[in-house]
């Protein structure tokens, strides 16, 4: 792991904290005013935004765009899912007090939700493979038909 990817994960990390607070100080504060779930739901949201641009703009320095913003909800499902089963492991199968537990699925949803986020947030170099693979083979323009030449590689007529 090289340096430059720790100092990610480490602002990741930070983030994940900050978005924490952010989310109960919000949680704590519509509380008197609504009931439990529907502050639950609104803190929740806010601090999901909060986390989409800490995270764009401070832990993988990139640019916000509107397709990013409508994946990024996907990190937090995969958040959830991910604490839920750890959870339900570490009290029924390990016999961890469930006061911590939630705790320490936390800490071992922090990989999942990272590569998750960093897929979506972080752009691919142009002509790469999503995945890191080797050079995409594209036209040299793309957007220009040529339909004599397309005829002739695929045998039909114009």
């Amino acid at each position: 792991m090289s340096a430059g990817q720790l100092q990610q994960i480490l602002r990741f990390s930070l983030v994940g904290a900050v978005n924490t607070g952010t989310f109960y100080v919000f949680y704590r504060l519509l509380l008197p005013w609504m009931p439990y779930f529907g502050a639950y739901t609104i803190a929740f949201l806010l601090s999901m935004l909060g986390s989409f641009f800490m995270n764009t703009y401070f832990t993988y320095r990139t640019r916000p765009t509107w397709k990013k913003f409508l994946l990024f909800p996907l990190t937090n499902i995969t958040n959830f899912v991910v604490q839920s089963a750890g959870l339900f492991a570490l009290v029924h199968w390990m016999g961890l007090d469930k006061r911590y537990a939630p705790l320490v699925a936390a800490v071992v949803a922090i990989p999942f939700t990272y590569l998750l986020s960093k897929r979506i947030l972080v752009p691919t170099k142009e002509g790469q493979r999503p995945s890191g693979g080797g050079p995409v083979k594209m036209r040299k323009y793309p957007h220009q038909h040529r339909p004599e030449r397309d005829c002739k590689e695929n045998g039909s007529v114009p």
